[in-house]
C-alpha cells in the first residue's frame, strides 16, 4: 500500500477463472484507485510466454465500483493447448494472476453414427454440432439489431398513438368554425 496525495494506492487482487469452454474471466478487485489495464498472455507447453494475438480472440471489459473484469473469448487454437495468464497494470504496479487456465485443443469431430434402433430424440441429440464462435457472435449482433428495431417500432407506434389522441382531444380547430355552412 502506497500513498499518493490524499489517496492510498491499494494493489488489486487478481483472479483468473475458466468461464466456459471458450472463454476466460480475469477479475481485479479491491483496488484504489479503480483504474486498471488488462493484458493477456499465453504459453504453449514450456515455451516462452507471448501476447495473445488479437486476430482470433476478442476481449471484453466490464467495470463497476470496486472491481473490473476482462473476458477473453478464445478462437480455435491453431496448434495444441495453451496456458493463459492475465496481468493487471495498476498505479500500485503490475499484478499477475497466480492461477493459469489451460484450455485443451479441440478434439477431432467425427460424424455421429446412427442406429436404426435408437429413438428419434436420441438421434437428434447425436446430431448436435458445436457452434462456431464467430458465427455465434454474428448471431448475437443480429439479435441485438432485431431487438433495437423492435424497440424503435414500439416507440414510433406509441408516439403516433399519442399524437392521434392529442389531436382528437383538441376537438375541432378554429379553422373549422370559419368555413361557411
Amino acid at each position: 500500500m502506497c500513498e499518493t496525495g490524499d489517496e492510498q494506492v491499494v494493489k488489486p487482487v487478481v483472479s483468473l477463472y475458466p468461464a466456459a469452454s471458450s472463454s476466460l474471466l480475469c477479475v481485479a478487485s479491491r483496488m484504489v484507485p479503480p483504474r486498471v489495464r488488462f493484458s493477456w498472455k499465453r504459453q504453449k507447453d514450456n515455451g516462452p510466454a507471448e501476447d495473445v494475438p488479437s486476430a482470433g480472440d476478442e476481449q471484453l471489459e466490464l467495470r463497476e465500483p470496486g472491481r473490473a473484469a476482462s473476458i477473453l473469448l478464445l478462437g480455435q487454437p491453431e496448434d495444441g493447448p495453451y496456458k493463459y495468464s492475465c496481468s493487471v497494470q495498476h498505479e500500485g504496479g503490475r499484478v499477475e494472476a497466480r492461477t493459469r487456465a489451460e484450455l485443451p485443443a479441440p478434439a477431432a469431430s467425427c460424424p455421429p453414427s446412427r442406429r436404426a434402433a435408437e429413438p428419434a430424440a436420441v438421434q437428434q441429440e447425436a446430431e448436435l454440432v458445436p457452434v462456431d464462435p464467430v458465427q455465434s457472435r454474428y448471431q448475437v449482433k443480429l439479435l441485438c439489431l432485431l431487438y433495437t428495431a423492435l424497440i424503435v417500432k414500439s416507440l414510433v407506434y406509441c408516439c403516433g398513438l399519442s399524437l392521434l389522441r392529442s389531436l382528437r382531444d383538441q376537438g375541432p380547430s378554429a379553422a373549422d368554425y370559419s368555413r361557411p355552412h
